[in-house]
């Protein structure tokens, strides 16, 4: 088969295809609903039947309001089963799409020319029998649509996805010809037209039936072609709309007469049923698939964010160790540099002490010693920043806090003289013993101190420098490191132990972000808050392990 000719093979198997309502299986539920439907439509007309010739209101409204109704209701259905041909490119649905435009079009044509509803004898010289020979075109086009329909249903072969749109349009613009020449025809030839009806009354019975009985024995082939058919719910319904149809023609045309009576009311609530009923069962559907589809895609999004958490996750990881490491070493150059410095000046005192004519071999010999010292503790700094950033239990010791205030004090004690800085320690009544790490701890000391006598070496003044320690009510261990410097501006103070960041031109941003670290894993704290008249105060406090010397025997 060529392309030109529009169509394709298809595999015999449709698993494949989009689920939508031409293809979708009714259940056993959709089934019983759509038998209890029919048989609510028969006995609406075994319980009209009786009574069908009784005369009611002329309400001349009643059609061109009844015609609107169907028109927009036809126009949906058309519109959603064309888009069904569009999915599954099925010619059988573009053939059915067609029937209910034409229904829709004729509809309104029949109104146009219907005695009464516009004017007298309907509007562009319609004349008494026009209503009446588009009536029977109206009730035959979906009859017809559904015999191409039901033989067109199984075949294998499909509009080529390239020609669907067009397809559409041509039969759209087809029907509308059709409908337009019709009308033109049963207007202006009205007296070609064989005479069925005068004024509201029928001519005669045979004339009265010979329409109906024609729409009938189509509408019986149409049923009998589809209903061994049905494999899918627009079949079903479909079957429906037939039946209603076949039910409104036998009671508004065969079974009783005339206008505006009981049968021709009833039969108007057939239409209704005939131009809805597929409509709502194809929104119904649709809602349905909606849902299903929301469902999914919901689901869908859920795994993407999942999966979208999840290589977050991997990137965050891989930007944290990549940070770790650059943590690391920015840690170690900063808490070593202190240790080196001291190292470096303490062994070139030894130096000078060496050099001198009469050389002073015992205090080289201290100066030597105290390297040595500085030596160790700078091994011991770097242990202790591996152990800052290993998982596992750091071990543990018990130590004095104003045994390492002191300690720290003399360490420093060449920075303090030098620029010029006065030192009060207030250690507690008691020694104050702590369950740490000691040399981390030392080394939170080191940096506030520092920090201190840095903020110190501009200022013209007293530079006092205080270190105290006391005991809480909650049994935690506070010391606090009060300089009389420069202080911290109050916008900074949040953001003074984050990390990388710093005031100072030349630093790094890692000493207090490792001093905090170093607390909150002792299960303390640590802040800042403004001295007076100047400065800074640094509290630390460390955690309920902590105890005096007393209560730890």
């Amino acid at each position: 088969m060529t392309e030109s000719q529009g169509l394709a093979f298809v595999p015999a198997s449709r698993s494949l295809e989009p689920q939508v309502l031409a293809n979708v299986p009714p259940t056993p539920g959709q089934r019983r609903i759509a038998r209890a439907f029919l048989i609510a439509l028969l006995i609406i007309l075994l319980g009209t039947w009786p009574i069908a010739a009784v005369r009611l209101p002329e309400v001349h409204a009643f059609v061109p309001t009844l015609a609107a109704a169907l028109f927009v209701s036809d126009c949906v259905t058309a519109a959603l089963l064309f888009a069904q041909f569009y999915i599954l490119r099925q010619w059988a649905l573009l053939v059915i799409a067609s029937g209910y435009w034409f229904s829709a079009l004729i509809v309104v044509a029949h109104a146009l020319a219907f005695p009464g509803a516009f004017t007298p004898t309907g509007v562009l010289g319609s004349g008494l029998q026009s209503a009446v020979w588009l009536y029977w075109f109206w009730h035959s086009g979906l009859p017809l649509a559904i015999i191409g329909y039901a033989l067109l249903k199984d075949s294998s072969r499909a509009a080529d996805v390239r020609i669907t749109g067009r397809a559409i349009g041509t039969s759209v613009a087809s029907i509308l010809a059709l409908v337009i020449l019709l009308f033109w025809f049963v207007t202006q030839h009205d007296e070609l037209l064989p005479i069925t009806f005068v004024d509201v009354r029928p001519l005669s019975l045979f004339r009265r039936i010979v329409g109906g009985m024609v729409i009938l024995a189509l509408g019986g082939i149409a049923l009998s072609l589809l209903w061994p058919r049905q494999r899918s719910l627009l079949d079903q319904w479909l079957v429906v709309a037939l039946c209603a149809l076949l039910l409104e023609v036998a009671l508004a045309s065969v079974l009783s007469a005339g206008r505006y009576n009981l049968a021709w009311y009833a039969g108007r609530f057939y239409q209704l049923v005939t131009a809805t009923v597929v409509m709502v069962v194809l929104i119904t559907e649709m809602a349905r698939l909606y849902a299903g589809l929301a469902r999914s895609n919901a689901m869908l999004q859920d795994e993407r964010m999942r999966l979208q958490r999840a290589i977050d996750a991997q990137l965050r990881e891989r930007a944290a160790r990549l940070m770790t490491g650059d943590a690391v070493a920015a840690t170690i150059a900063h808490e070593v540099k202190q240790p080196l410095a001291a190292m470096i000046t303490r062994s070139e005192t030894g130096l000078r002490w060496l050099d001198r004519a009469d050389p002073d071999l015992d205090k080289a010999r201290t100066e030597f010693t105290r390297i040595a010292a500085d030596g160790h503790r700078a091994a011991a700094v770097i242990e202790s920043i591996r152990a800052n950033f290993r998982r596992d239990d750091r071990v543990r010791t018990l130590f004095d806090i104003n045994y390492l205030i002191k300690d720290a004090i003399e360490l420093l004690q060449d920075d303090l003289k030098r620029h010029q800085i006065s030192v009060r320690v207030e250690p507690g009544v008691q020694p104050l013993q702590v369950l740490g790490d000691q040399i981390q701890v030392q080394q939170v000391l080191l940096n506030l101190i520092t920090n201190a006598i840095e903020a110190m070496t501009t200022v013209d003044g007293p530079r006092d420098l205080t270190v105290s320690s006391s005991l809480r009510d909650d049994g935690g261990a506070m010391i606090s490191v009060s300089d009389t410097g420069t202080g911290i501006d109050a916008q900074h103070r949040q953001k003074l132990f984050n990390p990388l960041f710093t005031t100072k031109s030349g630093g790094m941003g890692m000493g207090l972000s490792i001093c905090r670290s170093i607390v909150e894993a002792h299960d303390g704290m640590i802040w800042v808050s403004p001295n007076a008249p100047r400065g800074s105060v640094f509290q630390v406090v460390l955690g309920t392990g902590s105890a005096p010397a007393a209560s730890m025997t």
